[in-house]
C-alpha cells in the first residue's frame, strides 16, 4: 500500500455551483480509505469517479500526459481545481506512478515516438518497439504488461476501452500479479464486469451522494450482465415494444 486514504475538504471549496463541485458526491463524502492494494471505482457516467481520480494524480504529483490544444465553446474554471482540496495520506512517503487514460493514451505513445527519435532506448521500457505500429488494443497491453512491473502507484481510467474481453482478463491477471507482489497499488475507475472482478479488491460506488463500498455481485455491472446473459431475449423484446410505441 502507498496511499491510505484520500481527504476531501468542502468546506474549502471555490463554489458550489459549478462542476465539480456541485457534484453532491463531492459535497458529502468526506474521505476515501485504500484498504487494499487493488481499489475500482464504479458508477454511471458523470458521477464523478473520473474526476476524482485525476484529482488524486495531480494531488500525487503524477503527470497527466494529455493535449491541451484544445478549444472549448464554453470554459469551466473549476474544473480542474479539486486536486487543491483533498488531502493524501502517504503510508510510507511519496513513490512515483502513473495515470493512463484511454483517452489520453494516443498522446503519450505520440510523445514516445519523439523521444525515441533522440533516445531509442526509451522503447526499452515499453516493450522495445513503438506504441503507434501496433494496434490500439496491442499497444495498451505492452504498455501495461511493460509499465506496471515498475514500484509505484498507477491510476487507469476505463482500461478496458479498446480491449477484447480476453485482453481484459490478461490485465486483470497483471493487475492482480502485480499488487499481489506489494510493490503496485492500483486505483481504477472502470464500467467492465471483468475487472471489477479483481480478486480481494475494494470496490467503492459513485451512484448515491457520498462514495460507499460495494461488493462486486451488488454493482449495476454485474447485476446487468449477469440478467442480460441469463435471459437476453427479454431486452430484445422490450426494444421491439418501445419500436411499437412510437
Amino acid at each position: 500500500m502507498h496511499i491510505k486514504k484520500v481527504v476531501l475538504h468542502p468546506e474549502k471549496y471555490p463554489t458550489g455551483e459549478h462542476y465539480p463541485f456541485n457534484l453532491p458526491l463531492f459535497q458529502e463524502t468526506r474521505e476515501v480509505k485504500f484498504d487494499t492494494p487493488v481499489t475500482l471505482f464504479v458508477g454511471e457516467n458523470g458521477t464523478g469517479k473520473s474526476t476524482l481520480l485525476e484529482a488524486l494524480a495531480s494531488a500525487c504529483n503524477i503527470h497527466i500526459w494529455r493535449n491541451t490544444q484544445r478549444s472549448r465553446p464554453e470554459h469551466n474554471p473549476y474544473e480542474g481545481m479539486l486536486h487543491k482540496f483533498i488531502s493524501v495520506e502517504w503510508q510510507n512517503g511519496r513513490v512515483p506512478g502513473s495515470f493512463f487514460g484511454s483517452q489520453i493514451f494516443q498522446h503519450f505513445a505520440e510523445l514516445l515516438d519523439e523521444w525515441a527519435a533522440a533516445d531509442r532506448g526509451q522503447l526499452d521500457y515499453f516493450g522495445g518497439k513503438s506504441l503507434t505500429t501496433q494496434s490500439h488494443g496491442q499497444s495498451l497491453m505492452s504498455f501495461f504488461r511493460n509499465r506496471y512491473r515498475i514500484k509505484g502507484l498507477y491510476l487507469l481510467d476505463e482500461p478496458e476501452t479498446a480491449l477484447s474481453p480476453r485482453s481484459q482478463i490478461e490485465l486483470l491477471e497483471i493487475i492482480n500479479t502485480m499488487s499481489t507482489a506489494g510493490h503496485a497499488q492500483f486505483l481504477i475507475a472502470t464500467h467492465s464486469p471483468l475487472l471489477l472482478a479483481c480478486p480481494n479488491a475494494q470496490i467503492y460506488t459513485f451512484d448515491d451522494n457520498h462514495v460507499r463500498q460495494i461488493q462486486y455481485e451488488e454493482t449495476d455491472h454485474y447485476r446487468l450482465y449477469k440478467s442480460f446473459l441469463e435471459n437476453r431475449q427479454k431486452y430484445f423484446c422490450g426494444a421491439a415494444r418501445n419500436l411499437n410505441d412510437d
